[in-house]
């Protein structure tokens, strides 16, 4: 069978090391800042780990065509939160070995990002 409960008890210490080391690279993560920009650089955004938007730049030539304008803002924002699930998504592979776990993606926020 399984072995006893030896073997339950080590999975489950290996499963609140792989907790508390989930927690950490989160928490690195969160400090991390990813740029993107649209426009030929009209319009950069810059979120943190979690894909958070916090900061965005516009050239003062960027103002003349307002719809063009959004549209730049929006494709800059989704490509800096793009780069930030996917190096969120490394740090995970690198913890997990690039095993696919379930219920991971869950603790993420459902699709592997942090929540």
């Amino acid at each position: 069978m399984f072995g006893g409960l030896g073997n339950i008890a080590d999975l489950l210490k290996q499963a609140k090391n792989m907790k508390g080391q989930l927690d950490e690279v989160q928490s690195e993560m969160a400090h991390q800042r990813y740029s993107a920009d649209a426009g030929g650089g009209a319009v950069t955004a810059t979120v943190d780990g979690k894909g958070t938007l916090v900061d965005i730049k516009i050239n003062a030539d960027a103002t003349g065509d307002l719809e063009l304008l959004e549209d730049m803002i929006k494709a800059s924002v989704a490509s800096a939160a793009r780069k930030a699930q996917a190096a969120m998504q490394q740090e995970m592979a690198k913890l997990t070995g690039g095993l696919n776990i379930p219920g991971l993606g869950d603790l993420l926020g459902g699709d592997g990002t942090p929540t």
